[in-house]
Formats: structure tokens, C-alpha cells, sequence
């Protein structure tokens, strides 16, 4: 960590005015202390955004960015790197500038200017507790630009619009199109001039609520953070816990801290936002010493297949002849857990085992197989009985929790997710958080949490025949993917074209090609990744059963080939020597170019399966086929409607005269 002299970073104005560039010059911020404490982004010749206010209001009626007294300013730059080990890359190189001002009345704000894009966070230094009545978040652009923004809809309190399951497809719009009185969720992005995009993001959101985004009334093209306040009062409503009351105050904290970072993340090129690292950055380093207990890989999982195992001699259900049989078909595959989703325990005590599950012999069936098994758990469950929970089921041999229906993001909720998680280590036991919003980096911090959903992922499609789901496939890389792994559970070995789809419980099936979904195991980032369909479809499709369990969870290294948002993606990833590539379309046929240079010297074989030649007509339709290439290769890609195309390369010897 250097310090850089302040003509070089920073330049003050009666020291109220301060600017910091980007590593490479590129991005400048500049800073301005009063009356309001304002930043202004810009990239090259192009505006991010014009001057924004930004403020902490504290009940009482301090406001902590206005009139703003400076005391100090300190910057610094860093250029170096972090292990990843549970990522999509096994290094972070984490190069930034960094100005830090900090005002008289023990508080001040970090700006910080990456290559990739900036963010801020403010810091208080008080001896007592504070109590947030509001955050002043805003971003003002200079024209009315199109934006890709995630509508919160599916209020589970009628008027209380911060109790949702954060599951939506995009909104592709104007800001003048925003609707009234709606809120977005993060991440959302923002298409800028000459093709730069700019996504906004927050990062280490430690007992915080996360921030909604919706248009400013008062002023046009502007974005205007919101935030759930406190939940005064709440009450058990089947499977959630509800809110009936909101305090009048967002965050009860201490008063010596760091707040979540507030990220633009801008590109000039689409492909480049399918390979960010700004929320690894931004988040905390781990606080678990030794992960070498923290096992990812693939699931075998029930839920979305209905338990709808065939060609059997038991009745297919939640029973243990089921999951013995779920465990011998990973156990064959190379898969490493199933998941037991709800049914295995009472509906309402969690610490009482369903009489048609014989969990010990679950269990020690799966440890013969070399399987191990995950739990199923609503929220609320776990948060009220954390410890009592975990201390019954770890010593049993249960490897992990998949916990679902957290379904809000105010200040209790996230503190809750850091919670679950440090006594979860404590026991040695993996996290998937389920029916939660998007990740803000508690994966570094905790890496037993393995799996993140904040997605409208895939079982939605047994009941929403009207969404877009080839598209939204093709737009989650560049944005919600930047925030994290997402637990989308793909895998449907039942395709449907767009003409032939339609929703079923028991028998569902995918919109798009087979090859579409085997693709999603190469673009999607999940260290806990679940194969959704059943046994008895997988063991059918043996070919691309047996593909997908040669793809990897986490990955040493990751380039992203091309792409645009809402319209095709493709994605190389390296496992050792073993290179996969995945690519993937909407609804329209398309020739992309998939360029190997990525390969370096050697020989190499790759096993590809590509869309056959009538999969416009039947989408489970694929040829599979096994050529040799270089790294001088650039192949000619056909995706056909809601396509795909994924490969296994390898490295080959070759042979000496």
C-alpha cells in the first residue's frame, strides 16, 4: 500500500473542492464538501453522473454531509491481490485510489476510483450508539437514459412494499417510464452513451437495510435511494415472518463504524461487466481462519422435480426410500450433496423429524456413497432457534442448511444472515440462503455461505408462462451475477421451444434448448450447484448428465468472450489445465464467434454440445461432438432460438516422432 502525494490524487479548493482519478486516468470523481456534500463521476469524455448529494441523517436532526467541516484528507493507492477460493477466479487483483475526508464532528467519507468504477461509504467515529433515521443516496445523470431495473411486485404485505421475495425479471425503460411510486432493487443498470454501461451496486452490508432505487420526484433522470426502515412489530404468517409495524428510523448501530459501500460499476464494453470483481473488492475479508472444512459442488435436489422419481418399486415422495435413491444417483455422478427441501421435518418445529424420514439412515447411506446431505429451513425457524439447530443436526452428520424465505432486507434481516452464519461455522456447517436478496459480498466474509439466490431463478418457470426467461438468462450475467453467485438451479432435461411451453408441477420443463441449460453450468456462478430436474430424467440423458458433473463450481480463472445485455453471452472459465465454455441466446437465432486465444500453447481436445438442427422445432434436440483446437481457433457458433452451446477443453499430449 503506497501513498501517493496529493497533487497526484487529489486537488483542493479552498478545501471544500477535492478530485481523484482511476488507476489508469480514465475515471475522475470530484468531490465537493459544501454546502452539500456532493460527488460527480465521469469516464473519459463521457458523464456518469452529474453532481449527486449524498448524506446521513441521524434522528435528532444532525445531517452528516452538510456544511461539512474538514479536517483532514488523507490518499493513499493500492495495487495488490486476495486469494478467492470459493470464487469464480482463485485471485483478486484489487488496484484503487483512495481519498478518505474526514470532518470535525467524528465522521468523514472514503472515496475510491477503480479501473472498473467507483464508491463511496461514509464512517462515523462516536463514542455512543446512533440511530438512522435516513441516507440521502442520489444519482443524477444528464439525460433521460434507458435502464435495466428489477420492479419489486410481489408484496407479501399488502402495502408494505419492503416484504418481497426480490424474484423479477427486468424492466427495460426510460427513466421517464419509471412507474410512479415503484421501487427497484439493486443491482440495476443504466445504459450511458457510446455503449458504456454503469451498474449500481452496494457492498458490506453489515447491520444495515439494503437500498432500493427509484426515480427522484422533485427532479428528473435522477435515482433516489430508499431503505426499509425497522421493524417495530411482527407476526408469523405461515412460512414468513411478517412486519405489521415500521419504526420511524431505518438502522439502530454502533457509533464507531464503517457504512456498506455505494458502487458504480461502468464498463465500456458489455462483456466487461460478465467478469466483475467490484463487490469482492468492496467486501470485508474472510473472518473464518481455516475453510479447509468448506466443501462446494453439486446437488442432487427434489422441490422443483416434484420428488418425481419413475421406474421404481416405492412410492416416489419425501420418504426415505426417495432420498437413498436421490443419494445413489449423485453417488454415480460425482455429484456431492442432495438437498432434503421442506417436508422433512414438522411443518412448524424443526427439531422434529417427519415420521416418514429416517434421517440417521439418510445419512449413513450418504456417507457410504460419499454423498452428503443439506437441510431445507425457513428463515424465521432458524433465526429464532439458531444455535439449538445447529447443535442437533451437525453432530448428526448434516452438512449444510439451505435456509428460504427470508423475503426482506431490512436492518434485522441482513444483520441475521451475518449471524446465522458465524454459528453455522462455528458448527462447520454450509449456508444457502434461499428466498433473500441479492449478495453483498457475506460470501468472502463467510465462505461457508455457499449459496446466494436473490434471482428470479428457475422454478418460477412452473407457474409464470408469460416471462421472457431466454432473455433474462442473457441479462443476469451483467447484472445481478456482478453481485455474486446466484442459486438458479438449472439443469431441466425436459426443452421447450417458445411455441411448445407451458408450466407443470410434476413434470416441468425449461424455456430454450438443452444446450441453453447445459451453458447455464458454465456461465452461472453457484459453488453450491443445484441439478434441478430428477434421477429418472438425468439417468435418460445420461450424455448430458454425465457433462454437466464434469463442470466445475469454483474456478482458478475467468474470461469473458463477448456478450450484450439482453441478447447473448459467452463465457470461458478455467479449472487447472481444463478449460469450459458456455454460451447462451434469447429468443433469437444468432453466429456468434467463440475465439480460443484464451487457450495458450498446447494441444487440445474439446467435447462440445452444440444445438442440433431442428431444435427450433424440438428444444431438446443437440449434437455432441468431439474435435481438436488451438488457441489460433476461432469457431463459428450457431445458437439457435433460446440456444446454447457449451464445451469441455482439455489438454491433450502430443505425440513425439
Amino acid at each position: 500500500m503506497l501513498f501517493l502525494p496529493v497533487s497526484i490524487l487529489a486537488f483542493s479548493q479552498n478545501g471544500k473542492v477535492f478530485k481523484l482519478k482511476s488507476p489508469d486516468g480514465k475515471i475522475n470523481i470530484t468531490v465537493a464538501a459544501a454546502p452539500k456534500l456532493t460527488w460527480t463521476v465521469t469516464h473519459e469524455n463521457t458523464t456518469v453522473i452529474t453532481p449527486s448529494e449524498i448524506a446521513l441523517k441521524l434522528t435528532g436532526g444532525e445531517v452528516l454531509g452538510n456544511n461539512m467541516t474538514v479536517a483532514n484528507v488523507k490518499t493513499i493507492t493500492v495495487n495488490t491481490s486476495f486469494t478467492s477460493p470459493f470464487y469464480k477466479k482463485s485471485s483478486v487483483v484489487d488496484n484503487y485510489n483512495q481519498l478518505t475526508i474526514t470532518g470535525k464532528n467524528d465522521y468523514g467519507v472514503i472515496f475510491r476510483a477503480y479501473n472498473d468504477g467507483v464508491a463511496y461509504r461514509f464512517f462515523t467515529r462516536r463514542k455512543s450508539d446512533i440511530v438512522i433515521a435516513s441516507e440521502e443516496f442520489n444519482l443524477n445523470f444528464d439525460k433521460d437514459y434507458a435502464g435495466f431495473f428489477p420492479y419489486v411486485r410481489d408484496f407479501r404485505v399488502k402495502g408494505d412494499p419492503f416484504q418481497t421475495s426480490f424474484e423479477a425479471t427486468y424492466e427495460e425503460i426510460n427513466f421517464s417510464k419509471f412507474t410512479k411510486d415503484t421501487l427497484a432493487f439493486l443491482p440495476a443498470l443504466v445504459a450511458l452513451d457510446n455503449g458504456k454501461k454503469a451498474v449500481i451496486v452496494e457492498a458490506d452490508l453489515e447491520d444495515y437495510p439494503g437500498m432500493y432505487a427509484t426515480v427522484n420526484k422533485s427532479s428528473a433522470n435522477t435515482l433516489h435511494g430508499v431503505f426499509a426502515p425497522y421493524p417495530a412489530k411482527e407476526t408469523t404468517k405461515e412460512r414468513n415472518l411478517i412486519v405489521t409495524e415500521r419504526a420511524n428510523y431505518i438502522a439502530k448501530t454502533k457509533g464507531t463504524r464503517s457504512f456498506p459501500w455505494r458502487a458504480i460499476i461502468i464498463s465500456a464494453t458489455d462483456k466487461e461487466l460478465a467478469n466483475s470483481d467490484m463487490i469482492q473488492k468492496l467486501a470485508s475479508p474472510s473472518v473464518i481462519s481455516d475453510v479447509s472444512w468448506i466443501k462446494p459442488g453439486k446437488v442432487a435436489w427434489d422441490w422443483w422435480n416434484d420428488w418425481n422419481i419413475s421406474h421404481v418399486d416405492f412410492r416416489a415422495g419425501i420418504n426415505t426410500e426417495t432420498y437413498k435413491y436421490y443419494i445413489d444417483f449423485a453417488a454415480a455422478n460425482g455429484l456431492e450433496y442432495i438437498v432434503m427441501d421442506e417436508g422433512w421435518s414438522e411443518t412448524n418445529d424443526i427439531t422434529k423429524i417427519s415420521p416418514r424420514i429416517n434421517l440417521t439412515e439418510i445419512i449413513n447411506h450418504g456417507k457410504a456413497k460419499k454423498v452428503d446431505v443439506i437441510l431445507w429451513a425457513t428463515w424465521h425457524q432458524i433465526m429464532q432457534r439458531t444455535e439449538e439447530v445447529f447443535s442437533q443436526y451437525a453432530p448428526m452428520g448434516i452438512k449444510g442448511f439451505k435456509i428460504d424465505f427470508f423475503d426482506r432486507d431490512d436492518q434485522k434481516v441482513v444483520q441475521s444472515t451475518y449471524d446465522i452464519a458465524k454459528t453455522a461455522a462455528r458448527h462447520k456447517l454450509l449456508v444457502d440462503y434461499h428466498g433473500i436478496y441479492k449478495p453483498t459480498g457475506l460470501q468472502r466474509t463467510y465462505p461457508n455461505v455457499i449459496g446466494f439466490e436473490g434471482v428470479k431463478g428457475m422454478e418460477n418457470v412452473k407457474w409464470t408462462p408469460d416471462d421472457d426467461i431466454p432473455r433474462y438468462d442473457v441479462t443476469l450475467p451483467f447484472i445481478r451475477m456482478i453481485s455474486g453467485a446466484i442459486d438458479y438451479t438449472p439443469g431441466a432435461m425436459r426443452n421447450a421451444t417458445k411455441q411448445s411451453f407451458h408450466p407443470s408441477n410434476s413434470l416441468p420443463m425449461s424455456q430454450g434448448t438443452r444446450c441453453h441449460q447445459l451453458a447455464m453450468f458454465v456461465v452461472f456462478e453457484a459453488p453450491l450447484q443445484m441439478l434441478a430436474d430428477n434421477p429418472t430424467a438425468y439417468m435418460k440423458e445420461q450424455e448430458s448428465t454425465g457433462f454437466i458433473s464434469k463442470i466445475p463450481t469454483i474456478t482458478d480463472e475467468t474470461v469473458a468472450l463477448d456478450g450484450k445485455v439482453g441478447e447473448y453471452v459467452a463465457i470461458a472459465r478455467r479449472k487447472d489445465r481444463n478449460w469450459f465454455v458456455g454460451a447462451m441466446s434469447n429468443w433469437q437465432q444468432r453466429d456468434i464467434t467463440v475465439d480460443l486465444s484464451f487457450l495458450g500453447a498446447g494441444s487440445f481436445e474439446a467435447e462440445i454440445f452444440q444445438d442440433g438442427v431442428n431444435a427450433d422445432r424440438d428444444a431438446t434436440d443437440y449434437k455432441r461432438i468431439v474435435r481438436k483446437v488451438s488457441s489460433g481457433d476461432k469457431l463459428t457458433v450457431h445458437l439457435m432460438n433460446g440456444g446454447g452451446w457449451a464445451a469441455r477443453i482439455y489438454p491433450v499430449p502430443t505425440l513425439v516422432q
